[in-house]
């Protein structure tokens, strides 16, 4: 709920803020089949720990789940909760992979940060979990 003295966008900062603390919202897988759901956020966006400075990436979940799948906007706000913090590539999409891993408990896990080029370098970094190797390779989008 917004607060009369709240001034406007304050309850955005409010729900990133909540988003990387609170447990994620999460729903009862409707099907015990085996199938995955493939997740891109493409805004990603965090502070280098050395510089400062903005670094920008897509975030690529792709999952099996057992009993429980992500809400979106729960996990759009987990992700764009990075957005002030000094972070490295590794570590944010470690993160990431853990917190989903703990939360929803899938059969399988890989979380993919592909990284906006800086200096001319291009970073990717690719976390795995639990039985992963049915997904499919990844390419990235063009936007």
């Amino acid at each position: 709920m917004v607060s009369a003295s709240m001034t406007p966008g304050q309850y955005g900062d409010l729900a990133i803020t909540q988003a990387r603390s609170e447990p994620l919202v999460k729903w009862p897988s409707p099907s015990h089949n085996q199938y995955t759901i493939h997740l891109e956020h493409p805004e990603f966006t965090a502070l280098c720990p050395r510089s400062g400075y903005p670094d920008f990436g897509t975030i690529v979940v792709d999952y099996c789940p057992q009993e429980w799948v992500v809400e979106l906007k729960s996990f759009k706000l987990f992700i764009n909760s990075f957005r002030n913090e000094r972070i490295s590539h590794e570590a944010a999409t470690n993160q990431v992979a853990d917190r989903l891993w703990q939360e929803l408990l899938p059969h399988g896990l890989r979380v993919i940060g592909d990284f906006t080029r800086r200096g001319g370098v291009k970073t990717v970094i690719t976390v795995k979990k639990g039985d992963w190797q049915d997904f499919d390779a990844y390419q990235a989008n063009p936007l």
